[in-house]
């Protein structure tokens, strides 16, 4: 039983971590976005969850 439990929480770690990643991956390329159609694109984002642009 403790096998089946502990494979079930590695086989969700995993995706989890690598979402995560690519997550903040994206919050940071778009948070310091310096070329003007990249800061456009993400502004109003940025606004909606409160990352400071301007």
């Amino acid at each position: 039983m403790t096998t089946t439990t502990q494979a079930t929480t590695q086989s969700l770690l995993a995706p989890a971590i690598a979402m995560a990643l690519i997550g903040l991956t994206a919050m940071f390329f778009a948070g310091h976005a310096q070329s003007q159609t990249m800061h456009d694109a993400a502004h109003d984002m940025r606004h909606a969850t409160g990352f400071p642009c301007h």
